[in-house]
C-alpha cells in the first residue's frame, strides 16, 4: 500500500469547517492568555499599598474632663477613663474572641454581648471565659492634649497623672 499525501488531496467542507473552529479556538486561547499577561503587567507597574489609620488618637484637654468620666471612641475601639488617680486607656476589644466590648454606665462595667465576658473599669476580668484582662493602651499628654497610642501595651497599673 503506497503512502498518499494527505496534504495534496482537496479538503472537504467538513474539514474545512473544523479546521475553522479549531482556528477560531486556538486565537481565542491566546487572546485570552496575552489579555490575562497584560493585565498582569499593569498591575505589576501600579504600587500595591496599604494606608493604615495613624494608631494615636486625640482625646481632649485634661481638664475638660470630668472626674469619673468614661469615653468611648468606638471607631478606635478604645475606652478613655479617669478615675482619682489619674487617666488610662483601654482597648475596648475582649480578650477571649476579640469581640467589640460594650461599657454600661448602670453597673460600671464592660461588657462583651458576644460571650458574656465582664470587665471593671480597671479592665480585669470580672466574669466570663476572657482569659486576660482588657489591654491597656499608652497615654502621654502633648501640647496640652491627651494622647492614646493604640499599637503600645503598658503594664495594668500604669496611670497617667495630669497637674
Amino acid at each position: 500500500m503506497p503512502l498518499e499525501d494527505d496534504l495534496s488531496l482537496p479538503t472537504s467542507d467538513e474539514e474545512m469547517a473544523r479546521r475553522k473552529i479549531l482556528m477560531l479556538l486556538g486565537t481565542g486561547a491566546l487572546t485570552v492568555a496575552g489579555l490575562g499577561t497584560a493585565i498582569t503587567g499593569l498591575q505589576f507597574l501600579e504600587p500595591n499599598v496599604v494606608y493604615e489609620e495613624d494608631s494615636r488618637v486625640s482625646v481632649g484637654r485634661p481638664e475638660e474632663i470630668p472626674l469619673g468620666t468614661v469615653l468611648v471612641l468606638p471607631k478606635h475601639k478604645i475606652y478613655v477613663i479617669r478615675s482619682t488617680a489619674g487617666f488610662f486607656a483601654l482597648s475596648s476589644v475582649c480578650t477571649h474572641l476579640g469581640c467589640m466590648t460594650r461599657y454600661v454606665p448602670e453597673s460600671a462595667q464592660l461588657a462583651c454581648p458576644c460571650h458574656g465576658s465582664r470587665f471593671s473599669l480597671e479592665g480585669k476580668v470580672t466574669a466570663g471565659p476572657a482569659p486576660r484582662p482588657l489591654r491597656r493602651l499608652q497615654m502621654t499628654v502633648e501640647r496640652g492634649v491627651l494622647v492614646v497610642d493604640a499599637s503600645i501595651e503598658v503594664p495594668p497599673s500604669t496611670l497617667l497623672q495630669v497637674t
